[in-house]
């Protein structure tokens, strides 16, 4: 994990190790006594565990000689459920932040519910659950289920939009919050910008990245518009947008397999209520809270959201 990659999911050992972690209270002050005697009984040397000035509900555990994946199953063990965030150095409010869209910044799969207006959820679902899970291949899935739709009125997109596509709690605050601190937002997805201009919009998205449904005399012809936005566009994304800013600090969020890449190449990636292996990838994750967690989790404190 470094300023310009936040995997740690080889094990590699640094010299300090911080740790920021968001839990019921009761739990963390009841284990974390025992959390760090696990740590140091792995080797590492624990400087401070202690909540963060002005952030009572973070607790920041700094720890010399560390290895990060250790120090996550130890974690994991002690305060799951957990909000969590794992560097090599103090985290920063961000230059850049990427985001997927479905499941991250809103809480549905829009190919998903769109199929349900041409009575096919079930089958499109099971597709985009075994894709996010990393065990297809997303272009492949992503073609075949846009396939699927064809023939469906293009005027389903706004009735589904208005009925069924829903911001992710604390969506708002958090880009406006960065935003306010100068940092560049940017939304990315495999998804569709049908979807993805409105939301984009709504949440307060500089620019959008996304893949477009082809559409002829008011109908989805079963096709796209362009070449597919899958993941190794997300992290070019995310690298493009840093490169352009000096090699800024960045923070990604996402859910999915498809999102691994761009979380691992991203000073903070951050896996939002995500799939095993998008976790696993992540040197962030949020499992208990909403999105706002993401800025406690960077220090800034309630009293500074936008």
């Amino acid at each position: 994990m470094s300023a310009s990659g936040g995997r740690f999911a080889d094990s590699e050992e640094f010299n300090v190790l911080i740790a920021r972690v968001i839990a019921e209270p009761a739990l963390l002050s009841a284990h974390v006594d025992a959390a760090v005697h696990a740590l140091e009984s792995q080797g590492a040397k624990v400087l401070g565990a202690d909540p963060l000035p002005g952030l009572d509900s973070v607790l920041q555990i700094m720890a010399d000689q560390g290895d990060a994946v250790a120090f996550r199953g130890v974690i994991d063990r002690h305060f799951s459920p957990s909000d969590l965030l794992i560097a090599d150095h103090l985290p920063q409010v961000p230059g850049v932040f990427v985001s997927d869209m479905d499941s991250t910044m809103i809480g549905q799969e829009c190919i998903d519910e769109l199929a349900d207006f041409a009575g096919i959820k079930d089958q499109i679902a099971e597709i985009t659950e075994r894709a996010m899970q990393g065990e297809l291949d997303f272009a492949e899935a992503l073609a075949e289920r846009v396939r699927l739709l064809g023939g469906l009125g293009e005027d389903a997109i706004q009735q589904c939009l208005d009925e069924r596509i829903r911001d992710m709690p604390g969506a708002v605050t958090l880009v406006a919050t960065l935003k306010a601190r100068g940092c560049e937002t940017v939304l990315v997805t495999g998804g569709f910008h049908q979807f993805a201009d409105p939301v984009a919009e709504r949440l307060g998205f500089e620019r959008v990245v996304g893949n477009r449904l082809a559409v002829a005399h008011g109908k989805l012809t079963g096709g796209l518009v362009g070449d597919i936005v899958d993941s190794a566009v997300k992290e070019r994304v995310l690298r493009g947008a840093v490169e352009a800013r000096g090699g800024a600090t960045s923070l990604a969020t996402g859910d999915g397999a498809n999102d691994i890449p761009m979380l691992v190449a991203a000073s903070y990636g951050v896996a939002y209520h995500a799939k095993p292996k998008a976790r696993a990838a992540a040197n962030g994750s949020i499992d208990r809270g909403d999105l706002t967690d993401v800025l406690r989790l960077l220090g800034i404190a309630e009293s500074e959201w936008a």
